[in-house]
């Protein structure tokens, strides 16, 4: 097999999976993260339907994730002076399972240390493509040569940036912006049936504020457009959120007096990903680097699922990224459709009292349901194929 030496940047969801399979069929990965330690705590995700639950099941991580998942919230959903308006269903937002992302990272994490090597504290600055492989610079070790450099790094990467572009060309701000802070304060039993949990949130005109449940201690979101506003500044980003939420009724005053002592708290703008190739020479992107759409619900399902395709597809390749490459693009790109239609910004806190009202009727109707349907179908329309079959049938020529 051609081109084992691989290097991955970022080592939140994308990168570990895809560093698992690689690993498994014979690649020397190293691991790139530029957090000094394994990011704990993040909402929680969720998987869905035979597709996710399948890749899962191949990987060997779907039972260590069904130990630890959490149960399903109902969000109920009250106006600004706290009466109550609709619910929304669990069954819509957390998926067949879901677990909180910083213990979905850590398991991934658990089933290729061993196998890999991680280098955390440290960031790419620059690349240079050749036809013998990616010379890299570090910030901190030494410069190295890679056979293929992918980008798993999130919908800031700095893989894209420094190979395709600045991010400006390729990422869309879509008029909102959200904080989540705190990891779940509820937990679900070790054994037995998971229990149902409930979160309340409080809707106004392009806000919404939300507490409790399994997906986060607290999160916010609100219409606006881009702000200049530093990534790294997490005190002016709470400021930011006390000015825009103040005013508002019911618990919100409580949340964001306790805002300042949550910890992992985290602040971004709403943004969709439009890359028109997943690739460029010897580097790749997957995950939310390559087709990420902030809060939309596809995006852990698609990491994973996108991990598994390129590396297979290299793997039947035989590591020529020159086929492979295409292929996994021309399967993936079909596949992240599903998450091009969705705007969470305008279903969760849409702009006007009018939207809230018909947001409210929706959500009781048969419309609702329709459309849970849909988002589960697409989640799984994707042929498979299976890799690891293959893998274990040309055993002795690949290794």
């Amino acid at each position: 097999m051609r081109n084992t030496t691989v290097l991955i940047s970022g080592a939140s969801i994308a990168g570990p999976a895809l560093a698992l399979w690689l690993a498994r069929y014979g690649c020397t990965v190293t691991v790139v993260e530029k957090s000094p330690t394994l990011r704990r705590g993040g909402q929680a995700v969720d998987f869905t339907g035979t597709t996710h639950h399948t890749v899962l099941e191949r990987m060997g991580v779907l039972a260590d994730i069904r130990r630890r998942q959490t149960g399903k919230t109902d969000t109920v959903l009250h106006d600004g002076s706290g009466r109550r308006r609709a619910v929304i269903s669990g069954d819509f937002t957390g998926g067949d399972i879901e677990i909180l992302r910083g213990d979905l990272a850590d398991i991934l994490y658990r089933h290729t240390a061993d196998h890999c090597e991680y280098r955390f504290g440290d960031t790419v600055t620059a690349l240079t493509d050749t036809a013998e492989g990616v010379h890299v610079e570090f910030e901190h070790a030494p410069p190295q040569r890679f056979d293929l450099v992918i980008g798993c790094d999130g919908m800031h990467s700095r893989i894209r940036r420094l190979a395709f572009g600045p991010e400006s060309d390729f990422v869309a701000h879509k008029g909102y912006y959200y904080a989540i802070a705190g990891a779940s304060p509820w937990e679900s039993p070790a054994d037995g049936p998971r229990e149902r949990a409930v979160a309340h949130g409080w809707n106004t005109p392009g806000r919404l504020a939300t507490s409790g449940g399994s997906k986060a201690a607290q999160l916010y979101l609100f219409a606006a457009p881009r702000l200049d506003c530093p990534r790294d500044d997490l005190d002016a980003q709470r400021r930011l959120l006390a000015d825009r939420f103040a005013g508002m009724g019911g618990e919100v005053p409580r949340m964001l007096a306790e805002l300042p002592g949550l910890d992992g708290f985290y602040f971004d703008s709403l943004s969709k990903v439009t890359m028109p190739d997943y690739t460029r020479g010897r580097v790749a992107l997957a995950g939310d680097a390559a087709h990420g759409n902030t809060l939309a619900g596809f995006g852990t399902g698609l990491a994973v699922v996108g991990a598994y395709v390129l590396a297979g597809e290299l793997l039947t390749a035989a590591g020529d990224h020159t086929v492979a490459f295409p292929r996994y693009q021309k399967i993936m790109k079909r596949h992240a459709k599903l998450a091009d239609g969705s705007h969470p910004g305008r279903f969760l806190a849409p702009k006007t009292a009018l939207g809230l009202r018909f947001r409210n009727w929706f959500l009781g109707s048969r419309g609702m349901d329709l459309t849970a349907k849909y988002a589960d179908h697409a989640k799984n329309d994707i042929e498979l194929q299976d890799y690891p079959a293959f893998a274990a049938a040309h055993d002795t020529e690949y290794h």
